[in-house]
């Protein structure tokens, strides 16, 4: 059961470290797009919305899916926690119960620190993309 501990401490707590760091590059690249974008060079409203939302999906993906690694890894710390009280005979110092499911409930809170700015990133370069496509036919009329 202790690599059931490690796994769900290092393994949930890592795919959360590895959304993060997709979410942050992929904002990172978004951002840089639409600095340099020229609405000049697009000739459909198609084309332009193709271009504009690239990569937000992901972001979306993982804003909606973050708190769900999270609470899978909680699930599986209070497992560990509830096996320790089985083998101990229920004779299991309280503490250490308290103290296991604190750490189980820290996973829940980092997908939740992934999640929230995820959303709000995407839901700000949503913005963005319905402003650059308004921008765009505002030129074209």
């Amino acid at each position: 059961m202790e690599n059931l501990k490690t796994i769900v401490d290092y393994g949930t707590l890592g795919i959360l470290l590895i959304m993060s760091i997709l979410v942050v590059g992929y904002a990172i690249e978004r951002w840089f797009f639409f600095r340099a974008l020229d609405l000049r060079k697009y000739c459909t409203k198609n084309a332009i919305e193709r271009d504009a939302s690239k990569n937000l999906t992901l972001i979306s993906l993982i804003g909606s899916n973050a708190p769900y690694v999270g609470l899978l890894g909680t699930v599986g710390g209070i497992m560990v926690v509830f096996y320790d009280i089985g083998i101990s005979g229920g004779a299991l110092d309280t503490s250490k119960v308290i103290v296991g499911l604190a750490l189980a409930l820290k996973v829940t809170a980092a997908g939740l620190l992934v999640a929230i700015p995820s959303t709000m990133i995407y839901g700000a370069f949503l913005r963005k993309v319905d402003l650059v496509v308004s921008e765009w036919e505002d030129e074209r009329a």
